[in-house]
């Protein structure tokens, strides 16, 4: 959660004093935003506390997946496993001229 007090600078700071920002970054897992005139610019954000972020956004990704086809299977839409490899051998045996 941002604090509006600390995680909210304008750039001309966050370039003066890089370095305190780099140890508040390290220190409190959270991002700062950079102003320009103002206006949001960009958001600076510690390595670690990035992993974080990549890795939840992946994991949610997967279970939006699985969440999909699951609704998918419960309108009866998709095929089984059975039908789906059966397809598939097929088609390799097709594809490379192979015979059972």
């Amino acid at each position: 959660m941002l604090d509006l007090t600390q995680d909210i600078q304008s750039l001309t700071t966050f370039r003066r004093r890089s370095a305190d920002f780099l140890k508040q970054l390290k220190k409190s897992k959270r991002p700062v935003v950079l102003t320009v005139k103002g206006k949001a610019a960009a958001i600076v954000q510690d390595a670690a506390a990035y992993q974080r972020l990549l890795d939840i956004a992946a994991a949610a990704d997967a279970r939006e997946g699985i969440r999909q086809g699951l609704e998918e299977s419960r309108q009866g839409q998709g095929q089984s496993a059975r039908e789906f490899f059966k397809e598939f051998d097929a088609e390799i045996e097709k594809k490379y001229g192979l015979s059972r």
